[in-house]
C-alpha cells in the first residue's frame, strides 16, 4: 500500500543503506519512475550513490575473502574487484577466471603483491570506490596462471596458506556456486583420483570411507588439481598470520625440491597414509560432478569438463547454472534481509536469473531485480 514516495525511499535504503539526500532531486526522480511503472530506472539512479559501492558490495563480497567468512575484514583486491565488475557492469562469471585485477588510481603506496597496505589506504581515506578503483591486470604470475579473485592476493592468504589447496576449491564452491561438499556428496563415482592422505580406513573402518570421505573426495580431488602449481608463500617463522607473504606459481620450468615436478610439495603430504593413492603429476582437472547427482548443477555442454589449470576449472565453474543461482540467491538475501521463503520468492529467484543471463550477466541487474522485489515489504 505504500506509495510511489515511500517505495522510492525503501528502494535507495535497500541498496545504499541510506536515506536519499535531501539536497538533490533523487528521491522525485525515483519516484516519477516508479509511478511510471519504471523500477528499474528507479533502482540504477540510486546505484549511483556511492555508498553502493562503498557499503552494500564491499559488505557483500568481504565475507567471501576469508575462512572466517566474516565482514569484518580490511578492504583488499578480492573485494575491490567484485565491487569494480558490478560497477563497470561487467559479465560476472569472468570474476572467476579473468585477468583481471581493480586498483586504487593514484593511491600511495601502490599495489604490491605481498602487502595489502594500497587497499588499507583507501579505506583510511575513505575514497570513494566508484570513482577511485581503476581496472588492471594482476602481477606476479603468467597471465595463463591468473583465474580472477582465486588468484587475488587476499584469496591466496586465506585459501592457498599451508593445507593441501583443497580449501581453495571448497570455499570457492561456497562463495559462487552456494554449495559445499557435504551437499556435493556423491558416494557412486569411482576414487580413482584421490590423493595418498586420505585414509581408505579411518580409525580401522573402511565403511568410514567408502559412505564419508570418499563422497567428497571422488569430486574435490580432480578439480582441486588444477590448483596444483599454487601456494602462499611467507615466513612462518617470523611472520605468522602471512600478512607480508605473496602467491607463489611454479611456472614452466620450475621445479619444487620435493616433487621434482612443477607440482606443489602441499600435493605430497602425508603421502604414506594410503600409499597405492593417487599421485598428482601436474594440473590437469577433470570434473568427476558432470555425472551422477551433481549433473542437475547445471554444467555447461559447450565446455569439455576438463581441462589444465585453474583458469580452465574456474571457468567450468562460472558457466554452471549453479553459479548464476547463487548470486541471484545471495543478492536476495542482501536486499531482503531474509532466506526466501515461499514460491512467490523462489519464482522471483528464477525470474532473476533469467534477467541476469539477458543482461550478459550484469551483477546491478540483480540488485535491481531483489530491491524492487523487497521495496514494499
Amino acid at each position: 500500500m505504500a506509495g510511489s514516495l515511500e517505495q522510492a525511499k525503501r528502494l535507495h535504503e535497500r541498496l545504499t543503506g541510506v536515506p536519499p539526500s535531501p539536497a538533490t532531486t533523487v528521491l522525485t526522480d525515483m519516484a516519477e519512475s516508479i509511478t511510471a511503472g519504471d523500477a528499474k530506472t528507479a533502482a540504477y539512479l540510486a546505484m549511483e550513490n556511492n555508498a553502493f559501492y562503498d557499503v552494500t558490495l564491499v559488505s557483500w563480497a568481504a565475507p567471501w575473502t576469508n575462512r572466517d567468512r566474516t565482514v569484518f575484514v580490511p578492504l583488499n583486491d578480492y573485494t575491490a574487484t567484485v565491487v569494480g565488475l558490478v560497477r563497470d557492469e561487467g559479465d560476472f562469471r569472468g570474476l572467476l577466471f579473468e585477468n583481471i585485477l581493480y586498483v586504487g588510481n593514484g593511491v600511495t603506496p601502490a599495489y604490491a603483491v605481498n602487502s595489502n597496505a594500497h587497499y588499507e589506504e583507501i579505506s583510511r581515506r575513505a575514497l570513494p570506490l566508484k570513482t577511485t578503483l581503476v581496472k588492471t591486470t594482476q602481477q606476479g604470475i603468467p597471465a595463463e596462471a591468473t583465474a580472477g579473485v582465486i588468484t587475488s592476493r587476499a584469496a591466496s592468504k586465506a585459501f592457498f596458506i599451508a593445507g593441501t589447496n583443497r580449501a581453495q576449491l571448497r570455499f570457492t564452491l561456497l562463495n559462487h556456486l552456494c554449495l559445499d561438499l557435504e551437499q556435493l556428496h556423491d558416494v557412486t563415482l569411482s576414487p580413482d583420483r584421490i590423493r595418498q592422505d586420505v585414509s581408505r580406513s579411518p580409525g580401522g573402518d573402511s565403511r568410514a570411507f567408502l559412505n564419508g570421505c570418499m563422497g567428497c573426495h571422488t569430486g574435490m580431488d580432480p578439480l582441486a588439481q588444477a590448483f596444483a602449481y599454487y601456494n602462499y608463500s611467507y615466513d612462518a617463522d617470523n611472520d605468522l598470520t602471512g600478512e607480508n607473504g605473496q602467491l607463489q606459481y611454479n611456472a614452466d620450468g620450475m621445479l619444487d625440491a620435493e616433487t621434482g615436478t612443477r607440482v606443489q610439495a602441499k600435493y605430497h603430504f602425508n603421502s604414506a597414509t594410503f600409499l597405492p593413492g593417487f599421485i598428482t603429476p601436474d594440473d590437469h582437472w577433470d570434473n568427476y560432478w558432470r555425472e551422477g547427482v551433481n549433473a542437475n548443477l547445471g554444467w555447461d555442454a559447450a565446455l569439455s569438463g576438463a581441462g589444465v589449470g585453474a583458469k580452465s576449472m574456474a571457468k567450468e565453474l562460472a558457466y554452471s547454472e549453479a553459479f548464476a543461482s547463487c548470486q541471484a540467491t545471495k543478492v536476495f538475501k542482501a536486499m531482503c534481509f531474509r532466506e526466501p521463503a515461499n514460491s512467490a520468492d523462489r519464482q522471483q529467484l528464477a525470474n532473476m536469473v533469467s534477467d541476469f543471463k539477458r543482461q550478459s550477466y550484469n551483477a546491478k541487474e540483480l540488485f535491481a531485480d531483489a530491491a524492487i522485489y523487497c521495496m514494499g515489504e
